[in-house]
């Protein structure tokens, strides 16, 4: 497989796996279903596209166009990871409340809003600023690492 896409998938997963410990030290409870959750921090979408665009800026260069391909590509999925996706979750979130209003304005006991908080949409689309920042960084953190790890075993 491709050492970029490597980087990159295994970047997406790391960044997967730190939201578990990092949402355990805001709350004080593990929540492992957060590594197949969307949004949070870092945001594993700015990981994984920072990884793949530094680890061809260090292994083909700044000038070509594979670099130019993945950092645009990259800059797209961030502004639309904290834009549009963030907008979309802030939109359910205020449904799902205008939901739970008219529940209790039909005033039905059976109709109780809290059990039926499956049936609801999901708020946790997209992600704040700082959570791209974070993820950016990492992804740059990771891209580097792995361009390093791939010098050091062609020397060998």
């Amino acid at each position: 497989m491709n050492k970029g896409l490597k980087t990159a998938l295994a970047t997406i997963a790391l960044a997967q796996f730190l939201k578990i410990p990092i949402k355990q030290a805001e709350t004080g409870r593990w929540d492992w279903r957060l590594f197949f959750e969307t949004g949070g921090m870092p945001s594993s979408h700015s990981a994984g596209v920072s990884s793949l665009a530094t680890f061809i800026a260090l292994e083909r260069g700044m000038k070509t166009v594979d670099f130019a391909l993945a950092a645009l590509f990259g800059l797209i999925v961030m502004y639309d990871a904290q834009g549009v996706r963030r907008q979309a979750g802030e939109l359910a979130l205020r449904l799902n409340e205008l939901a739970e209003e008219v529940k209790k304005l039909e005033d039905d006991p059976e109709q109780d809003v809290y059990k039926k908080r499956q049936q609801q949409l999901r708020t946790r689309l997209g992600h704040q600023p700082i959570e791209v920042i974070g993820g950016a960084l990492l992804g740059i953190a990771t891209g580097a690492f792995s361009h390093w790890l791939c010098r050091r075993r062609r020397a060998l």
